[in-house]
């Protein structure tokens, strides 16, 4: 579990690095604007950053489904070498879908005015801006998207099914532990996953509703993932006990 979370934890560090500074910088600044390149460059890190997350999120399942129903025949199941297979597909599955999708926006041509009604350099906010035709780009993109999100969807689903079942048939002062051991994962599930499919499947219409969906998984769940960990930690919580009854007696 630790070594998925450590992945995870990098790859929040380096999904939020993608488009929080030059968001802040644009901000702060009176002057917005960033290069064709450089935008297609985002989009790439986004899109790879946000690729990969989903199949990791989907490796993580499986390695619930494994802790869960056969507890005994855990670490047998999840050997270093299986756990290391599942993080290099999970990356590479993320670059390939980005690359793809990336090399093909790189043919679009860009007439103007070129404003792109976003917080950052998203494939879905930057094909409205082309002079030319996006039928194929925006198809590839839906495709991609469908694919790799709906099929590691599928598979956490299909892991939680096994987990509930088994959970169920397991005496109900142990129920409540289990559940506990899921309830983070399928958080941060809830929050990724609810928001990036809306955002890449359904065509795009530079709404209000839309900057703040790609703000919510590509800020707001990276920010939240590492406090949701943290707070099913028992030293963590004990920590963060001691710190307020410290304060409490201070102020007191």
């Amino acid at each position: 579990m630790y070594f998925f979370l450590g992945h995870l934890s990098f790859l929040d560090i380096c999904y939020s690095s993608v488009t929080v500074p030059k968001m802040l910088q644009n901000f702060l600044s009176q002057r917005k604007t960033i290069s064709v390149w450089g935008c297609i460059t985002q989009s790439f890190f986004f899109m790879f950053s946000g690729g990969t997350e989903g199949c990791l999120l989907s490796a993580m399942a499986y390695d619930r489904y494994a802790a869960i129903c056969h507890p005994l025949l855990y670490t047998v199941i999840m050997n270093g070498s299986l756990c290391s297979a599942m993080v290099s597909a999970a990356w590479l599955m993320g670059f390939l879908s980005s690359l793809v999708n990336n090399l093909c926006a790189q043919s679009l041509q860009f007439c103007g005015p070129n404003i792109i009604s976003h917080f950052s350099c998203e494939l879905p906010s930057l094909f409205p801006l082309s002079c030319s035709d996006t039928t194929p780009n925006t198809s590839l993109l839906a495709g991609s998207a469908a694919f790799l999100g709906l099929v590691t969807l599928l598979l956490i689903l299909f892991s939680y099914s096994k987990i509930i079942l088994a959970i169920l048939s397991i005496s109900s002062k142990g129920r409540g532990k289990a559940f506990s051991t899921c309830s983070s994962h399928l958080t941060v599930v809830l929050l990724f996953y609810g928001t990036a499919l809306f955002r890449y499947i359904s065509p795009s219409s530079g709404s209000v509703l839309e900057r703040v969906v790609s703000v919510q998984y590509g800020v707001i769940t990276s920010l939240v993932n590492p406090l949701i960990y943290s707070f099913k930690n028992q030293e963590v919580k004990a920590a963060l006990q001691r710190i307020l009854r410290q304060q409490i007696c201070v102020s007191g």
